[in-house]
């Protein structure tokens, strides 16, 4: 595994369109069905990475505190099933189920929607406010597997706040980091 860190999508950059199976519930689901009215947080995760498996508890914990202020929730899993099959979609739906994902969990077969976002990690975090534009992109907070520091979802809250406050988030954001996404070859 790589420490490989986000690529930082350029802010105001418009949330590009999708349209990919959910592995759990079996539905399509494109960015019109998960966009939220205040904002929507495009992840990027996959069921195998340790720096995931670190954050994933969080993850779940930010995803109740905020879906009810009008901000939705997608995963997007993309990477090589042949050469990782530990992330193919059949796991990836008991990997959401296990962990409790209250959101759909997305199959990017052709890697096309992860170029479209320039993702690079997992995780990665994107978040778009109402209007679909970019308004944060980067870490959930600065703890890592084995940093000793404690999970708090701080960052990734901080520019949730911000664009529910209808104010705009600092550019001074910080790249997430982890495994790289397995590109195919």
């Amino acid at each position: 595994m790589a420490l490989t860190e986000s690529n930082m999508l350029p802010l105001g950059t418009a949330a590009p369109s999708f349209a990919l199976p959910d592995t759990v519930s079996g539905n399509t689901v494109s960015l019109g069905d998960v966009k939220g009215d205040k904002a929507t947080v495009v992840m990027f995760l996959c069921n195998h990475c340790p720096y995931v498996i670190h954050v994933n508890e969080e993850i779940v914990r930010l995803v109740n505190d905020y879906k009810a202020a009008g901000v939705s929730f997608v995963g997007i899993s993309s990477n090589d099933v042949v050469n990782y099959p530990q992330d193919s979609p059949d796991k990836m739906k008991v990997h959401a189920e296990t962990v409790g994902y209250n959101f759909p969990y997305l199959y990017d077969e052709s890697q096309e929607v992860a170029k479209a976002y320039d993702a690079a990690c997992t995780p990665d975090f994107y978040v778009f406010d109402g209007e679909t534009q970019l308004a944060y992109r980067g870490r959930l907070d600065s703890s890592r597997p084995n940093s000793g520091q404690p999970l708090t979802g701080a960052d990734l809250r901080e520019a949730l706040d911000t664009v529910l406050a209808g104010k705009t988030v600092s550019e001074r954001q910080y790249p997430s980091a982890g495994c790289n996404i397995k590109w195919k070859k």
